[in-house]
């Protein structure tokens, strides 16, 4: 194999992993998107729980009958 040949095998090589890591970052980039919407919902749904909680959690909380 000849010098030349085997700088095209590597320059071609080098472009397919550039393809691989941009493709591989866009991924990571959406992940990071999704996953920071996800926080945002799961603080949103613990707010709302706490403030049912708050709301109606004594209703729940009754006291024995007498006869206990």
């Amino acid at each position: 194999m000849s010098l030349e040949m085997r700088v095209v095998e590597l320059e071609t090589r080098q472009a397919f992993q550039d393809d691989t890591i941009q493709a591989l970052n866009d991924v990571v980039v959406e992940q990071a998107r999704v996953i920071e919407r996800l926080q945002l919902q799961v603080t949103e749904l613990i707010k709302r729980y706490e403030e049912m909680v708050g709301q109606y959690g004594n209703e729940g909380e009754e006291a024995p009958p007498p006869h206990y």
